[in-house]
């Protein structure tokens, strides 16, 4: 039952170091997005048509 209480008490005690750790890490800056901002207006915000799509509507065109 010992053992128990033991590993419970390593368990908390590794949980607060890693909790710790990651608020340090965020007080940093650690996970500050700095570049994604800058290029978000470059990226296309069209759905690409699949390519079955496509090749149906070639398919009609042609046929018209």
């Amino acid at each position: 039952m010992n053992i128990i209480y033991l590993l419970l008490a390593l368990s908390v005690l590794v949980a607060i170091i890693f909790f710790i750790a990651f608020i340090v890490s965020v007080k940093k800056g650690q996970y500050d997005d700095v570049y994604t901002p800058s290029v978000r207006m470059l990226f296309d915000d069209e759905l690409v048509k699949s390519k079955s799509k496509q090749s149906k509507t070639s398919k009609n065109e042609k046929s018209n």
